[in-house]
């Protein structure tokens, strides 16, 4: 499998950008994106999550939000003091009900200070067709800062570019420490990053910043049933770890029929990697609810086919149990369901200590 040519192979500047408004503006078109699981040369747009050649393979639903561009972000250094973006979203539902303009349609800047990422300045969509000033900072010292450029979690993006001031520099940023493979996460719409205020607070994007890895989003709203198609892909992806976080989408039965065969395709393809499995989180309303609520017998199948594999000799299996990744309070999701910045916090930190060792 081709992926993208990585950051570091590429020349000093990412592109030769173009000068107008004062600023030097550069297409993310052309650029290396991180999240991306297959190269330019797969992809029918720079911008998509799933490969040309799925589309006649997976469901339409899925093939739609694989258009949505979740978990990709841009990863640079520069000494810019002015950051701008202009980008053309595919839809003009801008928000939902439950979640914000900002974490739909919007794109989001991290800016990485003594070692560690801090937010720096959000993109708020106002239309289709979108401008914005993000940020006006202090100049950098010398050798620029670490920047890193989120996009939108359930829109697509049909163009994007970044501009700086025009005595600014846009550069490849340090390699990754480990191995460089990124972690792969296959799921729901909560894995997609509903219902984020922001593209940098769902959860995967959390736990790239956590870990110091490229994460690569494979949620798909109400469409990750740990299907065999998807899982077929996933394999094809040299990761460092696979995380299956797909319950939520999935009744009792399929949990117990698709479990040993997801696992089975990618061990089959990848021996040595490592798969973390996950339990459904617990449904917020049901702490008045029946003593087993909808999630209860989800989690229970799970552990029984995890069980399975293990005497089956499976390696590499690891468990992460639902219990506490929305935390105990009930105050960690919008809707019971999905989880607000908090929620998705407070489950980055639980995946973290489990996957560190594992990258």
């Amino acid at each position: 499998m081709t992926r993208s040519p990585s950051i570091e192979q590429l020349d000093k500047n990412f592109v030769t950008p173009k000068a107008a408004d004062g600023l030097l503006w550069h297409d993310l078109a052309e650029l290396p994106l991180e999240g991306r699981g297959w190269g330019l040369d797969r992809l029918a747009t720079p911008f998509d999550r799933l490969p040309a050649d799925a589309k006649p393979k997976v469901r339409e639903a899925v093939w739609t939000l694989s258009q949505h561009s979740a978990g990709l972000c841009l990863r640079f250094l520069s000494d810019a003091t002015q950051f701008s973006a202009k980008w053309s979203l595919r839809t003009k539902q801008l928000a939902m009900d439950h979640m914000p303009a900002t974490g739909v349609s919007g794109v989001d800047l991290y800016v990485r200070e003594n070692g560690r990422w801090r937010w720096l300045a959000i993109g708020r969509p106002s239309a289709v067709e979108n401008s914005a000033t993000l940020s006006k900072i202090q100049p950098s010292p010398a050798g620029g800062r670490e920047f890193m450029l989120y996009l939108p979690l359930y829109n697509g993006i049909v163009s994007l570019q970044l501009g700086v001031n025009e005595d600014a520099f846009v550069r490849p940023p340090p390699p990754r420490a480990g191995s460089g493979k990124p972690v792969v996460v296959y799921g729901t719409s909560i894995t997609q990053g509903g219902c984020a205020c922001r593209p940098g607070m769902a959860y995967p994007a959390i736990l790239g910043r956590f870990i110091d890895r490229e994460v690569i989003n494979l949620g798909f709203s109400g469409n990750g049933p740990m299907e065999a198609e998807l899982c077929h892909y996933l394999a094809e992806i040299d990761a460092s770890v696979y995380v299956l976080d797909c319950l939520p989408n999935m009744g009792d039965a399929q949990v117990t029929e698709r479990t040993l065969p997801a696992v089975k395709i990618l061990r089959d393809a990848r021996p040595e990697t490592p798969i973390v499995l996950v339990e459904n989180v617990v449904y917020q309303q049901t702490m008045a609810d029946t003593p087993k609520p909808g999630h209860w017998q989800k989690n229970l199948n799970l552990r029984t086919e995890f069980a399975k594999l293990l005497a089956m000799g499976v390696k590499g299996l690891h468990y992460v149990p639902g219990d506490y990744l929305l935390g105990t309070d009930y105050e960690g999701t919008v809707d019971g369901v999905h989880p607000t910045d908090i929620g998705f916090l407070r489950m980055a930190e639980i995946f973290a200590p489990v996957l560190r060792p594992l990258v």
